[in-house]
C-alpha cells in the first residue's frame, strides 16, 4: 500500500508532465473502446434494421444483371416443387405487395397488402388476436393480420379489433390479429405489408399470372439457411433446364455479416490508430520513468544505503509506471464508453430504432489488457534500471 501512495504522490507532484505523458494512451484506448461500443450497438440492432424479419426466412430473386431475366423468373408452381425437393425447406410463398386504400368505416389509409404463410415472415409479437394459421392458408380465407400503424389509423378508438372487418380496395377481410409496434429507425427495411393475408388469398385476389418477382422460403433450422439457399437455386435451375441462371439471396445472417464486415474494417483501422497511440504513449511513459529515475538517483541511493532491497526499489518504480498506465487507460475507457454511448443513444437509435447495452465486460477487459501490456512493455526497463543502481554511485550523484 505504501508503494501505491508514494507512486501517486510522485505523479501528483508533476501533474502536467504526467498528463502529457499519458495523452497518447488516452487517445488510443478511447478510440478502441468507442469502436467496440458502436460495433456492438450496430450488430445488436439488426432486428431494428430488418423490421422483425424472422431468423429462418430467406428471399430468392433473379439477378438483375443477367440477359435471360424472363427465363429466370420464379413461377408459382416452383414453390411447392422446391418444398418437395429440398428437405430443409418447409415452406415457400410468393413475395410481393399490392398498394391499396384500406378502409374501416370512415377511417382509411393507403397500405401494402402482402402474402403471409403459417410460418410468419414477421416475428413481431402480437398485441391482439392470433397470426395466420395453416387452415387460413389451405382454405384461402379472407383474414388479415394488421400492423400497429394500420391499427392506430383504422381503429383510432382503440380496443381489440379482432372479429371486425376492413376493406382493401373492393376486398373484405376479417381482422384476426394486430402486431406490436416495431423498433423505430429511418433505415428500417420492411419486406412485408401492413395488411398480411394468407398467400393463397393473395394469389387469388392480387396476383395476375403465375410469375412472381421473388419468393420467400422458410428453412427448418437457422443453421441450414446457407445450404437451403444453394439447394433452392440449384432446383430452380433444374426446373428451368438452364444451369447458367443467376439468382440472388437475402437473409438476416447475410445482413449481419455485412454489418460485421463494415465494423471489422473500421476496427482494423482504429486498431492501427490505437496501436500507434499506444506505442507513442509507451515510449513517453518509458522516457518519463527514466527521467524520474535520473531525478531521484540520490533518493534511490539513500534508500539502498539504509537497507532497501533491490526488489523494493523495482516494485516502487514498476507501480509508478502501472499507475500512469492505469490512469491513462481509465480516462480513455471513460471517454470511449461516453462517446460510444452518446452516438448510440443520439444517432444509431434514429437509424435502427434500437439501443443495445454497452458491452461492459468486453470494454473493461480490453482496457485492463492495454494497461498491463503497456506497463510490462515500457515500464519494466526503467524500474529495472532504478533497482540496479549502485548505492555508492547513487549517493555521489549530483
Amino acid at each position: 500500500m505504501i508503494y501505491v501512495q508514494e507512486a501517486f504522490a510522485v505523479l501528483l507532484a508533476n501533474k502536467i508532465r504526467s498528463l502529457l505523458t499519458i495523452t497518447g494512451l488516452i487517445i488510443g484506448v478511447c478510440a478502441v473502446i468507442a469502436i467496440q461500443v458502436l460495433g456492438a450497438s450496430m450488430a445488436g440492432s439488426i432486428d431494428g434494421l430488418l423490421g422483425g424479419m424472422s431468423d429462418n426466412s430467406f428471399i430468392i430473386f433473379p439477378s438483375q444483371t443477367q440477359r435471360n431475366m424472363t427465363e429466370a423468373a420464379v413461377k408459382l408452381g416452383d414453390l411447392q416443387a422446391i418444398v418437395n425437393a429440398v428437405p430443409s425447406v418447409i415452406d415457400g410463398v410468393p413475395l410481393g405487395a399490392s398498394q391499396e386504400l384500406v378502409r374501416n368505416g370512415h377511417f382509411e389509409g393507403r397500405y401494402r397488402v402482402s402474402p403471409e404463410s403459417a410460418n410468419p415472415f414477421n416475428n413481431l409479437p402480437l398485441l391482439y388476436g392470433r397470426k395466420i394459421d395453416a387452415d387460413d392458408v389451405s382454405g384461402g380465407m379472407n383474414v388479415a393480420v394488421i400492423s400497429n400503424d394500420a391499427y392506430l389509423r383504422l381503429f383510432p378508438n382503440g380496443g381489440d379489433p379482432t372479429g371486425q372487418s376492413i376493406y382493401a380496395g373492393p376486398n373484405r377481410f376479417l381482422v384476426v390479429g394486430v402486431l406490436t409496434p416495431p423498433k423505430r429507425g429511418f433505415l428500417n427495411a420492411g419486406f412485408g405489408g401492413a395488411i398480411a393475408i394468407p398467400w393463397t388469398t393473395y394469389v387469388h385476389r392480387y396476383l395476375h399470372g403465375d410469375t412472381v418477382f421473388a419468393a420467400r422460403f422458410v428453412a427448418s433450422d437457422t443453421s441450414k439457411i446457407g445450404s437451403s439457399e444453394v439447394a433452392v437455386i440449384n432446383e430452380l435451375r433444374k426446373l428451368r433446364g438452364k444451369p447458367d441462371l443467376q439468382y440472388q439471396t437475402f437473409d438476416k445472417s447475410q445482413f449481419s455479416q455485412g454489418v460485421a464486415s463494415v465494423f471489422n474494417a473500421m476496427t482494423f483501422v482504429v486498431a492501427i490508430i490505437g496501436a500507434v497511440s499506444l506505442l507513442v504513449a509507451g515510449i513517453g511513459i518509458m522516457n518519463i520513468m527514466l527521467v524520474s529515475v535520473a531525478e531521484r538517483t540520490r533518493e534511490i541511493g539513500v534508500r539502498k544505503a539504509i537497507g532497501a532491497r533491490r526488489s523494493q526499489v523495482l516494485m516502487q518504480f514498476f507501480i509508478e509506471a502501472l499507475a500512469l498506465c492505469g490512469i491513462g487507460c481509465a480516462i480513455g475507457w471513460t471517454l470511449g464508453v461516453g462517446i460510444g454511448a452518446f452516438v448510440n443513444n443520439v444517432a444509431i437509435i434514429k437509424v435502427t430504432g434500437s439501443v443495445v447495452p454497452v458491452p461492459w465486460a468486453q470494454t473493461i477487459a480490453t482496457t485492463i489488457i492495454f494497461a498491463v501490456v503497456v506497463t510490462l512493455a515500457f515500464g519494466t526497463y526503467p524500474a529495472f534500471r532504478a533497482a540496479s543502481l549502485d548505492p555508492i554511485e547513487a549517493l555521489r550523484y549530483e
